[in-house]
């Protein structure tokens, strides 16, 4: 059987998916339901956005969002002081940023049945 300390493990980890999907699969609707229109200026655009969490390094992808959600940095700071939400180092950053790279993933999946409609 599992030990308390894997059962543990097995929720944070639960817990991290779960908030993962629930921050990214809204945008990844409103994207993939705009990415599955017929041609409008700008769509080149959208799609690039959509997939660069796809292209670039996690390595990178992570240092982005520490510059973003740091603590040290406005819009870190600005959350910490104003909601208490402190996202660096933690598992809703841990799921923030599964978020962000599962993103893309998600996106392609969702305007492809989109697209079959």
């Amino acid at each position: 059987m599992l030990t308390t300390e894997e059962i543990q493990i097995l929720a944070t980890s639960l817990g991290v998916a779960g908030r993962a999907v629930v921050f990214s699969l809204p945008v990844a609707i409103a994207f993939a339901w705009a990415l599955s229109r017929p041609n409008f200026r700008g769509k080149w655009i959208v799609d690039a956005i959509a997939h660069l969490p796809l292209v670039l390094p996690p390595v990178l992808v992570g240092y982005f969002l520490l510059l973003i959600f740091g603590v040290r940095v406005p819009v870190g700071s600005w959350l910490r002081d104003t909601f208490g939400v402190q996202l660096a180092f933690t598992a809703e950053g841990a799921a923030l940023a599964t978020a962000v790279t599962a993103f893309p993933l998600m996106v392609r999946a969702i305007r492809l049945s989109f697209e079959a409609t």
